[in-house]
């Protein structure tokens, strides 16, 4: 919007003094001449400059930007749907307008950008968009640790041994910490190189370690060992390290199986801290009889596998881990070091101030509970709620992607204190077709997992997972399928050739789709005309022509899904052409 700038008016003021001749006296009072009259004369007024005439297209074109920065700002919550109303809102200004979208140059220009950043906005959003993208895991500290002291640990100063010496005679352990030099080194790691690692991980260990705690409790276990997971993933719920392990506890697949932890293609319950402490109170309780009530083999095989530990001892002879751990030949350094790891971290957990930690609390999240009968998209809670999706997921950590299970009976989902009775109602109100994006492929006669995984450019595993199948399962024709991709990345065929019959959810939920065009190529808009035939649905034409529902009805002013045989449908597609400068 242009500033106006007012014209200055200034008026002269005029003093005309008449002066008489000199005198050689003085003149009496009846004498005196007449006072000269003061004449004052005004500067012309200049004539006001006119104000200059608003231009309506910059005006229409600062409207629709509004409307779609607010759409990227939802989009940064994770609010779909909201994204999706002012995207759609900032192309109905230009089109409702009396310049329409595209008569108008400037107005042209616009739409056209516009759109494109719509279409990048939403080729991101359609891989995520379907609810089957996983979520992306932290780094494990165990990996940043193991990598440190693959080369020389540092030796204890004087003052650290001191200190450790001092702390160990006053506290009370509930396992067995000797001052040796191992341990001294790393309690030295820890308070120098690894010292804001460590404050971290003890920050956040606040919100885990009561529970942690009470199940160790009335579990027998040493209290001690809740401070395992300061190593292992300085507390985090999706720490993922390079060997695949997950959670606060670290666990393998196979191992997180065998202790009742639930993983499948919509849930990895590694990642929930309380049932994976469940899950480790277990395996803890098992390595220890394993190795006879000996915490520091029961730690090392918590490491390096009970087999491997065990296969050690057989061949040195040796029962103890100390005297096992002192040849480098028969453990490997990760599990030697791993031991005096966590003895050293579990010292300066008990006492950090000891040691010159500051923690700082952080606080947990306060949750309610609702109970999901059916598969529900995150990001539509998110909005219902008014929160960003990751609050969401950081009090659900177990779902690996942006959707509940989808053939649950029923789930948990938490949501945050006084917000249950919101999300309660809005599933009351909504249809459950519509609360999780999902799309769907109808098997044919004669078709297998291996067919139509390959017809749908999707791994034959992954489709297994997703409908909770094995890979050698036999589908039957007219048996329905959830597709792992969202329907526009399923459409990589040419032009000419059908798109696979993937049947989406009624609302999908992002805009105006195009596909990425080749480097050094651009895809402009370009309206065409279609016309409505026997059998076609509003879902249908936008998976022919690669984009939405959404855009169809703004394109043509449709207040609803319903379209008629014969009725004409402006689409707007994407021409290729070479980029210009």
């Amino acid at each position: 919007m242009m500033s106006r700038v007012p014209a200055s008016t200034g008026m002269t003021l005029l003093l005309g003094l008449a002066l008489t001749g000199c005198a050689t006296r003085v003149p009496t009072p009846s004498q005196a001449p007449a006072p000269t009259p003061v004449v004052m004369a005004l500067a012309p007024v200049p004539t006001p400059a006119p104000s200059p005439q608003a231009d309506p297209v910059v005006e229409l074109i600062a409207i629709s930007t509004l409307h779609f920065e607010a759409g990227e700002r939802e989009l940064q919550f994770g609010h779909l749907t909201a994204a999706k109303t002012a995207f759609n809102r900032a192309l109905e200004v230009l089109l409702d307008s009396p310049f329409g979208g595209r008569t108008e140059p400037r107005m042209r220009e616009h739409f056209d950008r516009l759109v494109e950043r719509i279409s990048a906005h939403e080729v991101t959003a359609l891989a995520e968009g379907d609810g089957f993208a996983e979520q992306h895991p932290e780094t494990a500290g165990i990996d940043e640790i193991l990598a440190i002291t693959t080369f020389e640990v540092p030796s204890a100063t004087v003052e650290t041994t001191q200190a450790v010496a001092a702390d160990l005679e006053t506290m009370v352990h509930d396992i067995d910490i000797p001052l040796n030099a191992k341990v001294l080194s790393f309690v030295e790691l820890f308070t120098g190189r690894l010292k804001s690692f460590l404050e971290e991980g003890l920050s956040r260990s606040l919100q885990y370690l009561p529970a942690i705690q009470r199940i160790f409790r009335a579990e027998g276990l040493p209290l001690d060992l809740a401070y395992v997971p300061l190593v292992e993933s300085a507390f985090k719920p999706t720490a993922l390290s390079r060997s695949r392990a997950k959670g606060i506890w670290q666990f393998m697949r196979g191992t997180a199986l065998e202790n009742g932890l639930k993983h499948d293609w919509y849930v990895d319950e590694r990642a929930e801290p309380e049932k994976a402490t469940r899950a480790a109170a277990r395996y803890l309780k098992s390595l220890y009889e394993t190795f006879d009530g000996d915490w520091h083999l029961a730690l090392a095989s918590y490491n390096g596998g009970p087999g491997r530990v065990q296969r050690a001892m057989k061949r040195s002879g040796r029962s103890d881990f100390w005297k096992l751990t002192a040849s480098s030949r028969y453990l490997p350094r990760e599990t030697r070091n791993y031991v005096p790891l966590i003895l050293a971290a579990i010292i300066i957990a008990r006492n950090p101030a000891m040691y010159g930690f500051e923690i700082q609390p952080v606080e947990p999240l306060q949750f309610e509970t609702v109970t999901l009968t059916t598969a529900v998209d995150l990001r539509r809670v998110a909005e219902w709620i008014g929160m960003p999706i990751q609050t969401l997921q950081e009090l659900n950590p177990e779902l690996r992607r942006w959707t509940t299970p989808v053939r649950a009976d029923e789930y948990d989902l938490r949501v945050p204190y006084g917000t249950a009775d919101i999300v309660r109602a809005q599933m009351a109100e909504s249809d459950p077709t519509e609360l999780a994006p999902l799309n769907w492929y109808t098997v044919k006669k004669g078709e297998t997992l291996l067919s139509v995984a390959k017809r749908l450019k999707v791994s034959r595993l992954d489709l297994a997972e997703a409908n909770y199948l094995s890979t050698r399962a036999r589908l039957q024709s007219g048996q329905r399928l959830i597709v792992p991709r969202a329907p526009t990345l399923l459409l990589a065929a040419r032009p000419e050739t059908a798109p696979p019959a993937i049947e989406a959810s009624p609302e999908p939920t992002v805009v105006a789709v195009s596909s990425r065009a080749p480097s050094g190529v651009s895809r402009r808009p370009e309206p065409v005309t279609y016309r409505v035939k026997r059998g076609d649905t509003l879902s249908s034409i936008a998976r022919l022509y690669r984009t939405t529902v959404a855009s169809l009805k703004t394109w043509n002013r449709l207040r609803s899904n319903s379209i008629q045989v014969g009725q004409r449908l402006t689409i707007l597609t994407h021409r290729t052409a070479a980029a210009t400068n």
